[in-house]
């Protein structure tokens, strides 16, 4: 897959605010289905397990079976990719335009 395609999928799953919240619960440490479930009692089960799906399909979740039960883990490294090809460049350009105004307004 190139990563074109790869970024379109991470900024898809990205987008809706239910999978940045699976995201979030799966931060500190992996979380079965049966656990994210709970977490978000105002969702079924079929539509945790279809964002899920999306995330796991932007490879920002890898899933482990341990017997009956399903662990998901947080994959960051295409989020960090996201920042290296898109934000830090960003940020750096605006950066310079911050110190090079606050040197106009100083000097």
């Amino acid at each position: 897959m190139s990563s074109h395609v790869a970024d379109d999928h991470v900024f898809k799953a990205l987008a809706h605010p239910r999978r940045r919240a699976l995201l979030d619960r799966l931060k500190d440490q992996p979380q079965t289905t049966g656990a994210l479930c709970e977490a978000f009692p105002d969702m079924d089960r079929c539509t945790v397990m279809m964002h899920l799906k999306v995330l796991e399909e932007a490879d920002l979740v890898v899933a482990k079976r341990e017997g009956r039960e399903r662990w998901n883990h947080l994959n960051a490294l295409p989020i960090k990719q996201i920042h290296d090809r898109w934000i830090s460049q960003y940020a750096g350009h605006a950066i310079s335009i911050l110190d090079r105004l606050k040197s106009e307004l100083e000097g």
